[in-house]
C-alpha cells in the first residue's frame, strides 16, 4: 500500500509531518513526501522516507503556471499510483483534489490547516480569490471518496456556512500534534527573577502579530523593563503578508528583538523561554508553536481566535489573551507576567497539563489512520 503526503513547502511535511510518515511506515505503509524544492527536502532520506519535488509556487495566479502545476502533479500520481493522497493546506487541498480524481487515486484526505490568508485577510487580492477558491473547493472536495480534516471548530462552522465542504466528509482533529517525548519540562528551572524571556516562534507574517510584537518591546523598554524579545523565524518570501528581511534587521539593530532565524532545535530553545508569545490574528488551524511551548511547561500568551483559542481556551487559566493588533495589550500582558512569578509558573503547568491531554501526537496519528481507515478497502493494522 502507498500513500503520498502532498504540501506546499518541504520544511512543513518535515516539521510537523515527519512522524505521521514514519508512524505509517510502521503499519507497512510505503510512504511518499511531495512538496516544492527547498532545503529540507533531502533531509528526509535521513529516516528512510522518499521524497518527489514538485514546481509549484505557493503565491503563484498565472493561469498557464497553475495549470502546469496541475498538469505535473496528475502525472506524478499516474506514476506513483498511491492508493491514498493526503494534501496540507489550502492550494494544495485543492489540487490535490482536482488531480486525485483526475489521475483516478481510489482515496484523498484534505487537511486544511487554518483558512489562512484568502480567507482572513481583507486585502483586495484576498478578497478578489475569495469566491474563485470557494468554488474551486466546492467542486474539489465533494467527492464520497475523499475527507476534510479541520483543526477547529470555528474553521468546521465556516467550512459548513460556505458549503466548501459536505458536513458527512468533515473530521475534526486538532492540531498536528506535538511529541511530548521531545518536548517536556526536563532541564527547565523556573526562573522567580532576571529578564524574562518570550519568544515569538512563527512564519513572519504580520498577521502572526509580528510587529505588534515588536512594538511592545518597545514600549516595555521605554518603561524601563528588562524583558528579553526573542523572533525565532524567516521571512515567507512570495506570500504578499510576510514582513521583510530588512525591517526584522531593523528591529534586531535597534534593540527590540533578537532574531534568530530558523531554529532546527526547538526543544533545546525553549529550555530558557519563560513566555510563548503568539498575538496571531491569522486564521489559524492549532499554532504548533503553542502546544509545543506547552508541553515544555511554558506560560502561554495568544489571541481569543479561531485556533489559538483551543490551546488558550480560558484566560488566565492556561494562558492569557490579548487584544489582537494591540501592541498595547501585548505589552500589558507581558508586564503582568513580568511581576508575578506565580502566575508565570501556573500558567505553564496547565499548559502542559492541556498539551498531555489534548495535543499528544500518538493521539493525532492514531485518529488520521482512523480517518484512513474510512476510505480504503481494508484498514491499516491489516495491511501491516
Amino acid at each position: 500500500m502507498k500513500f503520498i503526503l502532498f504540501a506546499n513547502t518541504d520544511w512543513y511535511l518535515y516539521n510537523f509531518r515527519l512522524s505521521t510518515a514514519r508512524a505509517l511506515q510502521a503499519r507497512g505503509v510505503d510512504v511518499v513526501m511531495v512538496s516544492p524544492p527547498g532545503e529540507f527536502g533531502p533531509r528526509f532520506a535521513e529516516h528512510g522516507v522518499r521524497w518527489v519535488p514538485l514546481r509549484m509556487r505557493r503565491a503563484s495566479l498565472n493561469p498557464l503556471r497553475e495549470a502546469g502545476t496541475l498538469a505535473n502533479l496528475v502525472a506524478l500520481l499516474r506514476e506513483e499510483r498511491p492508493d491514498l493522497l493526503h494534501s496540507f493546506t489550502l492550494k494544495c487541498a485543492v489540487y490535490g483534489a482536482l488531480a486525485a480524481r483526475a489521475a483516478s487515486v481510489p482515496a484523498y484526505v484534505n487537511a486544511v490547516t487554518g483558512l489562512g490568508y484568502v480567507f482572513a485577510s481583507d486585502r483586495v487580492k484576498a478578497r478578489v480569490l475569495r469566491p474563485l477558491v470557494s468554488t474551486l473547493m466546492r467542486a474539489a472536495l465533494g467527492s464520497d471518496r475523499s475527507r476534510v480534516i479541520l483543526q477547529n471548530p470555528d474553521d468546521a462552522e465556516a467550512f459548513q456556512s460556505l458549503r466548501l465542504a459536505p458536513p458527512h466528509h468533515i473530521r475534526l482533529i486538532r492540531s498536528s500534534g506535538v511529541d511530548i517525548a521531545r518536548f517536556n519540562a526536563d532541564g527547565r528551572q523556573p526562573r522567580d527573577e532576571g529578564a524574562l524571556r518570550v519568544l515569538l516562534a512563527a512564519r513572519l507574517l504580520k498577521e502572526k502579530g509580528v510587529r505588534e510584537y515588536a512594538e511592545a518591546s518597545e514600549k516595555l523598554r521605554a518603561e524601563g523593563r528588562d524583558i528579553r524579545f526573542l523572533l525565532a523565524g524567516m521571512p515567507d518570501e512570495g506570500n504578499p503578508s510576510s514582513v521583510t528581511r530588512e525591517e526584522v534587521e531593523g528591529w534586531q539593530a535597534r534593540g527590540l528583538v533578537t532574531w534568530l532565524g530558523h531554529v532546527d532545535d526547538m526543544p533545546a530553545l525553549l529550555r530558557d523561554v519563560d513566555v510563548m508569545a503568539l498575538p496571531s490574528y491569522y486564521r489559524e488551524g492549532v499554532p504548533k508553536s503553542l502546544i509545543e511551548a506547552g508541553a515544555c511547561n511554558i506560560a502561554l500568551v495568544t489571541t481569543d481566535l479561531p485556533g489559538c483559542r483551543e490551546v488558550v481556551t480560558r484566560d488566565g487559566h492556561d494562558g492569557l489573551h490579548v487584544v489582537p493588533r494591540s501592541a498595547d495589550s501585548l505589552a500589558q500582558v507581558l508586564a503582568r507576567l513580568d511581576d508575578d512569578r506565580v502566575l508565570l509558573h501556573q500558567l505553564g503547568a496547565r499548559a502542559r497539563q492541556k498539551a498531555l491531554a489534548d495535543f499528544d501526537e500518538r493521539v493525532v496519528i492514531r485518529r488520521t489512520c482512523e480517518v484512513y481507515d474510512e476510505l480504503l478497502p481494508q484498514p491499516l493494522a491489516a495491511a501491516a
